[in-house]
C-alpha cells in the first residue's frame, strides 16, 4: 500500500559549521527517503530547520558584534551548502526562529498549561551582575570543593569526576564577564513529567505498548527503563532575560521557551514552511493529516542516540497532551569515531564537511563508505581512513563501474551504440536450480557466496539477470529496515558475479575474430549492461549523482523501484561511457587530515565557553563524541599513577536523602568488614530504597572530605555523558565487598 510519511532529521545547532560526525545522521536519513520515493505511489515529506536559540547564540553574536539574526543568517547559508555538496535532498530546509514555530509552540505550550501540566517554581541560580543575566552550568568556573583543581565546570569537576551544584563551587566566576556570580533565585516554568498521565503514557508508548510495531530500537526502549526506574523529574522549559528566543505566552516578555523546547518544535514548524511553498506552487499537503492523531501517516525522526531522553520521553509526551500526533519511529544512532578514536582537531580527524569538499573528495565516496557501516542499531561507526580508500576502490571502482566501463566500449565501437535485439527472455532465464532459488527468496542472506558457489561457472548470462533482477525484493527489505551494509554487501556481491561471468565472456578475445563472434559480443555486452543497470537502481539511494550520470549513460528514464523487473528495451542505444567514480587518491586523505589539524594550545576558540554551553543547551549538535574542555588532551598516566587509587568493591548497605543537599545521598558502604560513609551527587538519578543492598565501585584511599553534612570518607565511581543521566559503576556478579579492583 501507498505510504504517507513526514520524516526528519535532528535539527543542528547555528554555532558551528556541518562536520563528518554530523554527516553520519544526514547520510543515512537521506538514504533511506530516497529509497522510499522510490516506491510507487508513496508520499514523502523530507524537512529539516537549523536550531538557533539559546545562550550560546546570543553570546556568540554579542561576541562578533553583530545582531543574533545576522549570525543564524550567515550558519544557514554555511549549512545549505555543505548538506547540498553531499546530496543530502530535504523537501525544506528551514529556520526555527519562524513565525510559524513561534505559532506551534505558543499553541503547544497553551494546550499543556489548560491540561494542568506546567508547574511554576522559585529556582535559585548564579547570576553574572556585569552581563545582567543568569548562568547555565556550564558558563561557571571555579575550584572543585573536592580535590580544589582550578577552573572547573559548575556542574562536574574534570580532574576528579565528582558532580555538584554551581553553588558547591569555591571562588566561582563567571566566564562571560569574569565577574564573581551572586545567588538570585527566579521562578521557572516546569512541563511536570512526573505527573501519573504522563508516566504511564509513556512507560506504554516506549515499550511499545500502544501500536503494533513498537516505536524505538530494542536497545533505547531498554535504555529508557533505566530512567523510569530512577523517576522521571519535571522538566524545566523556561529560561530568563536576556535570551534569544521565543518569549513564553503571558509573561510580558520576562520569561523564554527553553530551546529544547522549541527546537523539536521545528520540525513542524519547517513542515508548515514547506507547505505553504507548495500551495503557492499549486500543490496541497494535508498538514492535519501529518501532525494530528487518527490518520493513517507516519512520522518518522532520525537522530543521535545522546537525544533520546528528549526525542522519546519530552517530545512525545508533550505531543500527546497537547492534542498532536506522537511519532511512530525514532530511530537512534551511534557516534563517528575516526580510526578507532574519538575525533580530534590535534590529529586532523575532526573534519568538517566544508574542508573536504573544497580539496576534491567525492561527497559519494563518503555516502557509500557510511552506508556500508550502517545498521539500524546505536552502535558507533567507524571512519578508518585506510578501509575508506580500499573498500571505495574496490568496490565502487573496481566491481561496479568496472561493469560499464569492460562492455560499453565494444557496443559504441562495433554497434553503433545499439543494443542486442533480443535477449531470448534473459530476465527470466533457465530455470534456476534449488539452491540458487532459496538463496534469491531469502531475506536473511546476506551475501551471494553460497549462489556464487552453486551456480559456477555453470550460469549462463541471461541467468545472471534472473538473478540480478530477483534479489531487487531482499535490497528493498534490507533498505526498508535500514540494514544498509547489508544491502551494500549483496549489491557488491552481485556485481562480483556480473564481473565473472564477464571475464568468461571476454569480449575482447571475440573481437579479434569479429566476423564470426559479433553477435555474441552484442549479446553478452547487452545483458551485463542490463545488469549493470539494476546494479545502478539498488544503489541509486546511496550514490544519487551516480545514478543520475549512469541514466544518462544508459539513455533511460530516472530509474524507481519497480525497474527492477524490466529490462532495456531491444535496440536500445545507449551513450557514449564515460568515467562514473574515479579511485580514491591516498595522497587525498592525508592533504584532508593535514588541513584539519589544529593547535589545541589556549586558543580562544578551544577556550570559548559558547562551545560548552553548546553541549548543555543543545545536545542535538553533538554527533560526535565530545572532546574534552577547552579541547584539553588528558596526559597519559602510567601504571604507577593508577597503583596510586585504591579502587575496592563496596555494598551500599543504605542510601537516604540529606537535608538541605539538591544533589546528594548519604551512603553507608561495606568495603568487607568496614564501613564508609561518602556522600554522592547522584540523587537526580536514583532512588535510595533501589540502592540498597547493590554492589558498586568506591575510591577508598580518597582524601576525607569535611562537609556540613558530615564526613565523607571515598568516592563511589559513575558514568554520565552530553545528555541526561547518572550511571553507577557495579561489578559483575560473583565480586564480594573489599575486593580491589585493578
Amino acid at each position: 500500500m501507498p505510504r504517507r510519511i513526514l520524516v526528519t532529521s535532528a535539527l543542528p545547532y547555528a554555532n558551528g559549521s556541518i562536520h563528518l560526525g554530523h554527516l553520519v545522521e544526514y547520510i543515512q536519513t537521506d538514504i533511506w527517503v530516497r529509497f522510499q520515493k522510490m516506491q510507487s505511489d508513496n508520499e514523502v515529506h523530507y524537512v529539516c530547520a537549523d536550531d538557533t536559540h539559546g545562550t550560546p547564540i546570543m553570546l556568540r553574536a554579542d561576541q562578533e558584534g553583530i545582531t543574533p539574526e545576522a549570525l543564524i543568517e550567515r550558519v544557514f547559508r554555511e549549512h545549505t551548502r555543505d548538506f547540498a555538496g553531499f546530496h543530502i535532498r530535504f523537501d525544506n530546509y528551514y529556520t526555527t526562529n519562524s513565525p510559524e514555530n513561534r505559532a506551534f509552540c505558543e499553541d503547544i505550550y497553551t494546550r499543556l498549561e489548560a491540561a494542568d501540566l506546567i508547574a511554576r517554581r522559585r529556582v535559585e541560580q548564579f547570576y553574572d551582575p556585569v552581563k545582567q543575566m543568569f548562568l547555565p552550568d556550564r558558563f561557571i568556573k571555579g575550584e572543585c570543593p573536592n580535590c580544589h583543581s582550578k577552573d572547573q565546570y559548575g556542574d562536574s569537576c574534570e580532574v576528579c569526576g565528582t558532580t555538584y551544584s554551581p553553588t558547591d563551587l569555591i571562588e566561582p566566576y563567571s566566564v562571560v564577564s569574569g565577574a564573581a556570580p551572586v545567588r538570585r533565585t527566579s521562578e521557572h516554568y516546569f512541563f511536570k513529567l512526573s505527573d501519573p498521565r504522563c508516566k504511564a503514557f509513556l512507560e506504554q508508548w516506549t515499550q511499545g505498548k500502544l501500536s503494533d510495531d513498537p516505536p524505538l530500537q530494542p536497545e533505547a526502549a531498554n535504555k529508557l527503563l533505566e530512567w523510569f526506574a530512577t523517576g522521571l523529574q519535571d522538566w524545566d522549559i523556561s529560561r530568563d532575560p536576556p535570551y534569544f528566543g521565543f518569549p513564553i505566552p503571558g509573561t510580558g516578555g520576562q520569561k523564554f521557551f527553553y530551546v529544547w523546547l522549541d527546537a523539536p518544535v521545528g520540525y513542524f514548524g519547517s513542515f508548515r514552511n514547506y507547505a505553504g511553498r507548495m500551495r503557492a506552487q499549486g500543490i496541497e499537503v494535508d498538514l492535519d493529516a501529518f501532525l494530528r492523531p487518527d490518520h493513517a501517516t507516519e512520522m518518522v525522526h532520525f537522530i543521535g542516540k545522546d537525544i533520546l531522553y528528549f526525542h522519546a520521553l519530552f517530545w512525545p509526551a508533550m505531543l500527546r497532551f497537547a492534542g498532536y500526533r506522537t511519532p511512530t519511529k525514532v530511530f537512534a544512532h551511534g557516534f563517528l569515531t575516526v580510526d578507532g578514536q574519538k575525533m580530534s582537531k590535534s590529529r586532523g580527524t575532526f573534519i568538517t564537511a566544508e574542508s573536504y569538499l573544497k580539496l576534491g573528495l567525492n561527497p559519494q565516496w563518503l555516502r557509500y563508505y557510511y552506508a556500508a557501516k550502517l545498521g539500524p542499531t546505536m552502535e558507533d561507526v567507524d571512519l578508518n581512513l585506510e578501509d575508506f580508500v580500499a573498500r571505495v576502490n574496490s568496490d565502487l571502482v573496481g566491481k561496479y563501474v568496472n561493469i560499464a566501463s569492460r562492455t560499453a566500449a565494444f557496443i559504441h565501437k562495433h554497434f553503433a551504440g545499439m543494443l542486442s535485439v533480443s535477449l531470448e527472455d534473459a530476465r527470466s532465464g533457465a530455470v534456476l536450480d534449488d539452491i540458487a532459488q532459496h538463496a534469491l527468496e531469502s531475506a536473511c542472506d546476506e551475501e551471494l557466496e553460497e549462489l556464487a558457489l552453486s551456480l559456477s561457472d555453470g550460469l549462463e548470462l541471461p541467468q545472471l539477470l534472473a538473478v540480478i533482477s530477483a534479489s531487487g525484493c531482499q535490497i528493498a527489505a534490507l533498505y526498508e529496515a535500514r540494514e544498509y551494509g547489508k544491502a551494500l554487501r549483496r549489491v557488491m556481491a552481485l556485481a562480483d558475479l556480473c564481473n565473472r561471468y564477464v571475464d568468461r565472456l571476454a569480449p575482447w578475445d571475440l573481437a579479434k575474430d569479429l566476423g564470426r563472434n559479433a553477435g555474441q559480443i552484442q549479446v553478452g555486452c547487452t545483458i551485463a549492461l542490463n545488469a549493470f543497470r539494476l546494479l545502478t537502481l539498488y544503489l541509486k539511494p546511496v550514490l544519487p549523482q551516480v545514478a543520475l550520470e549512469a541514466e544518462q549513460f544508459l539513455n533511460i528514464a530516472p530509474l524507481t523501484w519497480a525497474d527492477a523487473s524490466t529490462l532495456l528495451p531491444a535496440e536500445h542505444r545507449i551513450n557514449p561511457y564515460r568515467h562514473l567514480v574515479t579511485r580514491v587518491d591516498p595522497k587525498q586523505v592525508t592533504a584532508l587530515v593535514e588541513a584539519n589539524k589544529e593547535s589545541l594550545q589556549a586558543s580562544p576558540q578551544s577556550h570559548s565557553p559558547q562551545r560548552h554551553a553548546q553541549r548543555q543547551e543543545n545536545v542535538v549538535t553533538e554527533q560526535t563524541i565530545p572532546s574534552p574542555p577547552g579541547g584539553a588532551v588528558p596526559p597519559l598516566a602510567t601504571i604507577d599513577d593508577f597503583n596510586k587509587l585504591d579502587l575496592r568493591v563496596a555494598r551500599i548497605v543504605s542510601a537516604e536523602h540529606v537535608d538541605g543537599a539538591d544533589k546528594l545521598l548519604r551512603l553507608q558502604l561495606d568495603l568487607g568488614g568496614e564501613t564508609r560513609q561518602v556522600f554522592a551527587g547522584i540523587k537526580s538519578a536514583y532512588d535510595p530504597e533501589q540502592l540498597k543492598g547493590r554492589l558498586t565501585v568506591v575510591v577508598s584511599n580518597l582524601q576525607p572530605r569535611k562537609m556540613r553534612f558530615g564526613e565523607s570518607q571515598g568516592m563511589v565511581l559513575a558514568a554520565s555523558g552530553e545528555g541526561p543521566g547518572i550511571f553507577l559503576l557495579s561489578p559483575d556478579d560473583g565480586a564480594q565487598p573489599g575486593m580491589r579492583v585493578k
